[in-house]
């Protein structure tokens, strides 16, 4: 095991288990080095997907700011191939509690362990202060699972929200939250901090949930937690990734339950594989589809789809959201 400290400049090796400079164990990228997929070289990218190189004045302000403060960037984290872009724009992501999830989704690329407790408690003004400095409109507030925590990290969501809200009353604020196990009065303590979109990630349909996500996720709990938050009359906004094996029909159902529980706003992206270790890419999901699968969710009745090969789940959140505002207005 790799030990850290904050003078360390090793690299740790995807896959590897390490201990971070507050003396936290895990797994860098989430998934321990595996046979499991060994076997499933990952597919050649077609030559209509390209991914951008990170760049701008905006995004390397925002950069050194999340990284003298130790704040963790969803952005970072999950290499997310829009970063620059709204980064640019005034739009970020930032990710609280930290960088180590106590879940290990075969998908995802953040670092996976036990926290045990572990909280920054200036992080709440740590979050107001960067919002503020970087003069954003609109922010989404993300996080790792936290299952360590008692109440899964409701709270300390909840006081990153109402300081934020203190220090920029101005500023848009979307939460893509934790599941918090399905406990619902865990769930009001977030919905009462005022936020302004609550957004939970279905990730992928009803057949592949299990070998996709973390067995402490699940399909129904996520409708549930969306259900419940636009019954208390919030904005409700998830998003699924394309490219794991699923069939159209099995897209179009779960927009179709997406709907039926509540959700104004979906986004659709491309599945990226972050390491050799996660699930392998099974197929490319060509730019028209995606331009179809928006077509087809829109009737449904999803009042915002937001579907592309490189769209992520806070990509450009402040576009849907104002399309969602200005047709109630219109």
């Amino acid at each position: 095991m790799v030990s850290m400290n904050n003078n360390t400049t090793l690299q740790v090796a995807s896959g590897e288990k390490y201990q971070r400079p507050n003396g936290i164990k895990a797994i860098k990228d989430g998934i321990k080095v595996s046979v499991e997929y060994s076997d499933n070289r990952s597919l050649k990218k077609p030559n209509w997907f390209k991914v951008p190189v990170p760049s701008g004045e905006n995004y390397r302000l925002l950069k050194n700011r999340v990284h003298r403060l130790k704040l963790s960037s969803v952005c970072e984290e999950s290499k997310c191939p829009n970063i620059a872009e709204c980064w640019n724009h005034g739009t970020a992501t930032l990710m609280l509690m930290g960088g180590v999830c106590t879940r290990a989704c075969k998908f995802c690329a953040v670092d996976t362990g036990n926290p045990k407790g572990w909280l920054d408690e200036s992080e709440p003004k740590k979050i107001a202060d960067t919002i503020a400095y970087m003069s954003l409109d609109y922010v989404v507030l993300t996080s790792v699972d936290r299952d360590d925590l008692s109440d899964g990290g409701s709270s300390h969501i909840a006081q990153c929200v109402s300081a934020s809200k203190k220090l920029s009353p101005h500023v848009v604020i979307e939460v893509l939250s934790p599941d918090f196990k399905g406990n619902l009065s865990h769930l009001d303590i977030l919905l009462g901090s005022g936020l302004d979109v609550f957004s939970q990630n279905i990730e992928t349909v009803k057949r592949l949930t299990h070998s996709v996500r973390d067995p402490r996720a699940g399909y129904k709990q996520t409708l549930k937690m969306l259900s419940h938050a636009n019954e208390k009359g919030f904005v409700s906004k998830s998003g699924m990734m394309l490219g794991l094996g699923e069939e159209k029909d099995e897209v179009i159902e779960t927009m179709k339950d997406l709907h039926e529980n509540g959700v104004k706003i979906l986004t659709l992206g491309q599945y990226l594989r972050p390491t050799i270790n996660h699930l392998p890419v099974k197929n490319y999901i060509h730019p028209d589809e995606f331009s179809e699968y928006s077509h087809i969710g829109k009737k449904i009745g999803l009042e915002e789809v937001v579907a592309g090969p490189l769209i992520r789940s806070s990509y450009r959140a402040d576009r849907a959201f104002m399309k969602l505002e200005e047709s109630k207005n219109a």
